[in-house]
């Protein structure tokens, strides 16, 4: 793989000769792409966008005019150390999004998985994990160290705190304020506070979750959010009915394991 064998390079583009491409990218006009950057296959970079190294972009990947990716971060920590960028499969970045690369104190790897949506003026920070088939709608703010699970959905210009985790298959609703992390399966939506809005019931029926599994989710958010049990006592109830499913197994680990609190206010 090397830029030299690129036939479908723009004239006005700047190929770094270090950088190495797919002989079937497409790289449209003034884009620049920096040293240490690889390309896969049958990806489309359409106008006007930088990429810096070290970064690694898998197959089938199409760029939007104005996005910046690879980046070095906006953290004052970081003092130029070697940390890098991965892209899996089939994502699509729209206009103006930002993906800065990961820092030595955080992993160093800022990872973006498979078939994701990031719509326009999409920010994510340092040091990110975003699994595969989540969208994250316009203006959706990630700060560092945030990890997005699959299927998850960001509701338009919503910020999320530093080291908080977003569950898989949950909702936050727009100009979302998110400080801690987001329980899997949930809808949840900030306003003046944030509130969690029972399961994501529509979403959970499209991705081919059964009524059964519904309903036991929904009992066991109810348990949580508007039961007198505390989160502790809550959580041993929902243990007891959790030995033949794997979503409530997966629901109390979620929140065994966070370090920031869960939402949980119904």
């Amino acid at each position: 793989m090397s830029s030299l064998t690129v036939a479908q390079v723009h004239p006005t583009a700047v190929v770094h000769p270090g950088a190495r491409l797919s002989s079937d990218v497409r790289v449209g006009p003034y884009c620049i792409i920096g040293e240490e950057v690889e390309i896969q296959d049958d990806c489309e970079l359409m106008a006007q966008i930088y990429m810096d190294g070290p970064l690694r972009v898998g197959p089938g990947n199409r760029f939007f005019p104005y996005s910046s990716i690879g980046v070095v971060p906006q953290d004052l920590k970081f003092r130029g150390e070697r940390t890098e960028t991965v892209i899996g499969n089939g994502n699509t970045f729209r206009e103006f999004v930002t993906v800065h690369r990961g820092t030595a104190l955080g992993g160093s790897i800022t990872r973006i998985g498979n078939h994701n949506l990031i719509m326009a003026y999409v920010h994510i920070a340092h040091d990110c994990q975003i699994g595969d088939h989540t969208i994250l709608a316009n203006g959706t703010t990630l700060g560092g160290h945030v990890a997005i699970e699959d299927h998850a959905v960001i509701g338009a210009f919503s910020g999320i705190h530093q080291f908080c985790r977003i569950g898989r298959y949950a909702i936050v609703g727009g100009y979302s304020t998110i400080t801690q992390d987001v329980l899997p399966f949930s809808k949840t939506v900030s306003e003046r506070d944030v509130h969690v809005y029972g399961i994501n019931a529509v979403g959970l029926k499209r991705r081919g979750f059964t009524l059964e599994r519904r309903k036991k989710l929904a009992r066991a958010f109810l348990m949580l959010t508007s039961s007198q049990l505390n989160t502790s006592q809550a959580l041993e109830k929902i243990r007891e009915e959790a030995v033949d499913s794997e979503d409530l197994q997966e629901l109390v680990r979620f929140i065994e394991n966070s370090q920031r609190g869960v939402i949980k206010k119904g």
